[in-house]
């Protein structure tokens, strides 16, 4: 007799399916790929920084062999506005509004013919003045970016950092107003016993993804239209298309080649996209167009700068009164998803912590530099940057240590802050705990305090930060559900249909876990297909932490359904009681004793071929509870919150100014642990990706030019800069979660940059409110505070 004892999937470590394919080599990524009779496209930018368009000469290129198309925006007619703001053509008619500015594009046979191409095209231009500081946008008679936009009715104040008054300010160069309120900020300022105010400066990095923007794009002889491409939102750049080429969306079909990293560079459609399918429809052939690294550096989107102001007040017990923030982002010439980013920044000032008094206002500017997009953390970096050192700051004022100021102000489940968000569950607290208890914070805190006025150059000291980040998707769109289809075959292999894309953080690992934790069967015995329009079911796209809770509910949808049918099924032929058996193994069993009673594959041949015919396919959707926000930007939109404390010990060279990472203790609330080594990955990754934007990475933009746009002078970090991790896991079983789980794929990038900046203020007495913490800003700082003293 068999037996089947009971075992979970749950929590284990689980290797990533695609891993064996990537670490052998034989992936195969966009630029890998190649299709019957393709020819290659490249993009001719602008030499000029903001100009009109006199002239552009195409003859000699289109002489060149080998030469099948070049195109400008007299050749496509039919152009229509895209991204976010819908405020940029493909390719650009009148005039040119940053170095990024696509002018022309060819098609040919080979990349050197492109190149070649590309470099007979004549361009003559009459040269605009220019806006390369967000605040020049802002001065009555700055230059116009965009001639065709309309100031706003009604102005807003500007920023004090713009030096012009609301009624100066030029309206035109705006692109985006956020603002947002809860309680009363002169009530709450009159409540404070400490009030602290301070600018911040965020600068731009970008998302270094291993595998370059590409997309190929070919037209079938009916004049369907495929595309290849690395998008994280293909469902929805299948409609975007649709817009911009006025195609019925019916006729296009999205194919995602394995992505080499995602970040949220990929959620907007880009000019690049639209560019190839023109070349395909005017060469009736498949066009390839993949970025070069130098043009991944100089094209693709960044993450936005930001300065911010931030006012924020306390009683003298400690507990936070009200906080106060303007940011002014710089857009860049157009508006992707980094003019956006506030819809996220907002939350981390209202609602990280109590906060009962709260005003938030945003002017994103239109300027003559790269433009923004989405990128992990999409603003909370640059939120919890400023709001976590000024928790720091007020603590230091009023005499209590930085931890329990933080544990007097902390949420408890159950809570719903100023904002509308129903914390659920909420492990804040148990974060903040455990990574103060884990990295000995009373001890070295206090020890760095002492030291902090003897001689000596070699300094310690420890920061910490803590952060909260939607956990469970954002509704955005109309919808942010997934869609699963579920089938099992005659051998009881699984293939697991699903909405979800799998961009590199191993979503497709972690939705095959679940199936195969409902349906008893080993990881081996289900298939993912994620990657094709035309065969899986909708999903709004990889982005707000939002795969693994909401593909991971639509997937566990599914597999109970098809549980359902096959103990209904089995019970039937057995003659037991459907109540009495279970799934496991790959086996039905005794529920109470594991004996086995028969094969789940032996079941499926069963009902497939016997008289009444029976397959088993499932199908689920899912949408989370979560809402959209009203018009003042309240209300419940996540469907829940993920919550993280990090402690970061830094070594400080007084010296030279260089510093060093040596220790991150890291304390996260991911509802429950899933796959073990999945959420490891994450966390590591991530706190990496942190370092990197507060110690190394700058993406260095002068007078609108990229002068680093390659990884030999943009500065990443490598393995022997990356600190000891010592990571916890808070599991706090969300109730809405899949087996209780949170998303967290950007909660780890968010604390590191505020608490190594505490860190270093703990270390030397100096406090830094400029990223990155490079040696020649850290040593000036404390060159300045010792001639201060």
């Amino acid at each position: 007799m068999k037996v089947i004892e009971k075992s979970t999937l749950i929590g284990q470590r689980i290797n990533k399916l695609d891993a064996p394919q990537k670490a052998s080599g034989k992936t195969r990524y966009v630029h890998d790929l190649n299709l019957p009779g393709q020819l290659i496209g490249m993009i001719l930018r602008s030499t000029r920084l903001h100009a009109r368009i006199i002239r552009i000469d195409t003859s000699r290129a289109r002489a060149l062999p080998g030469v099948h198309a070049v195109l400008t925006a007299a050749d496509v007619p039919y152009q229509r506005p895209l991204g976010v703001g819908k405020d940029q053509l493909p390719l650009k008619a009148d005039k040119v509004r940053s170095y990024r500015d696509e002018i022309a594009a060819v098609a040919a046979d080979s990349a050197e013919i492109a190149e070649a191409a590309l470099k007979l095209i004549e361009v003559e231009y009459e040269d605009l003045p220019a806006i390369t500081d967000p605040r020049q946008a802002l001065v009555a008679g700055a230059p116009v970016i965009h001639d065709e936009k309309v100031p706003p009715a009604a102005p807003h104040d500007s920023l004090k950092a713009g030096e012009a008054s609301g009624a100066e300010a030029h309206r035109h160069n705006v692109a985006m107003t956020f603002d947002y309120a809860h309680g009363d900020i002169v009530q709450g300022e009159a409540e404070s016993d400490v009030v602290v105010e301070d600018w911040f400066s965020l600068h731009y990095v970008t998302h270094c993804c291993m595998g370059v923007s590409g997309v190929i794009a070919e037209f079938d002889s009916r004049g369907n239209l495929t595309l290849h491409s690395n998008t994280q939102v293909p469902f929805l750049h299948k409609r975007e298309f649709a817009e911009i080429l006025d195609m019925d969306p019916s006729r296009i079909r999205i194919i995602q080649p394995p992505i080499g990293g995602g970040f949220g560079s990929k959620l907007d459609i880009y000019p690049f996209e639209p560019i190839a399918v023109f070349l395909a429809k005017a060469t009736d052939r498949p066009v390839k167009l993949v970025f070069s690294r130098e043009e991944e550096f100089i094209a693709s989107p960044t993450r936005q700068p930001v300065l911010l102001r931030l006012r924020s007040g306390a009683r003298k017990d400690g507990t936070f009164t009200f906080r106060e923030c303007e940011t002014l982002h710089d857009n860049g010439a157009y508006t992707s998803w980094g003019a956006t980013t506030p819809f996220v920044m907002m939350q981390t000032i209202s609602s990280l912590y109590r906060v009962p008094h709260c005003k938030y206002h945003t002017l994103a500017v239109y300027t003559n530099n790269p433009y923004a997009g989405s990128f992990r953390g999409y603003g909370n970096l640059q939120a919890t940057f400023a709001v976590e050192q000024q928790i720091d700051e007020m603590a230091h004022r009023l005499g209590m240590d930085p931890l329990d100021m933080r544990l007097k102000n902390a949420q408890d489940p159950g809570e719903v802050s100023g904002q509308g968000m129903h914390f659920k569950t909420c492990g804040l607290k148990q974060c903040l705990s455990t990574a103060a208890e884990a990295s000995h914070w009373h001890e070295k805190h206090a020890a760095a305090l002492a030291a902090q006025k003897l001689p000596g150059r070699y300094k310690r000291g420890v920061g910490m930060a803590s952060m909260l980040h939607v956990g469970g998707g954002a509704k955005i769109y109309p919808s942010d559900g997934c869609g699963t289809i579920l089938k099992i075959d005659d051998f009881a292999h699984v293939t697991l249909l699903t909405g979800a894309s799998e961009i590199g953080q191993g979503s497709e690992t972690v939705l095959a876990q679940l199936v195969c934790e409902e349906l008893g069967l080993p990881m081996e015995a289900v298939t993912v297909v994620n990657n094709d329009t035309d065969i899986t079911p909708w999903d709004v796209g990889v982005h707000a932490s939002r795969t693994t809770f909401i593909g991971g509910n639509s997937a566990i949808g599914a597999a109970r359904k098809a549980r359902t049918k096959l103990l209904a099924a089995a019970a039937r032929i057995s003659g037991l009681v459907e109540g009495d058996i279970e799934l496991r193994g790959g086996h039905i069993v005794k529920a109470d004793s594991g004996e086995v009673v028969m094969s789940l594959a032996k079941l499926m041949r069963s009902l497939h071929f016997s008289d009444k015919a029976e397959l088993v396919t499932t199908t689920f959707y899912y949408e989370p509870p979560s809402k959209h926000q009203d018009k003042q930007f309240k209300g419940d939109v996540s469907a829940a919150y993920a919550w993280a404390t990090q402690v970061v010990e830094v070594g400080v060279d007084t010296l030279t100014g260089i510093v060093k990472i040596v220790k991150v203790t890291a304390a996260h609330d991911v509802g429950r642990v899933l796959n073990r080594t999945g959420i490891e990955g994450q966390i590591e990754g991530g706190i990496v990706m942190g370092q990197g934007y507060a110690m190394t990475e700058e993406l260095m933009v002068e007078n609108g030019r990229v002068r680093n746009p390659g990884f030999r002078d943009y500065k990443l970090i490598t393995a022997p800069e990356i600190p000891e991790m010592d990571v916890h896991f808070i599991e706090t079983m969300d109730g809405e979660g899949p087996q209780g789980a949170k998303g967290v794929g950007e909660a780890p990038a968010i604390c590191i940059a505020a608490a190594t900046a505490n860190a270093i203020e703990n270390a030397t007495g100096v406090r830094l409110r400029e990223l990155p913490f490079t040696p020649e800003k850290v040593y000036r700082a404390l060159k300045t505070a010792r001639e201060a003293a």
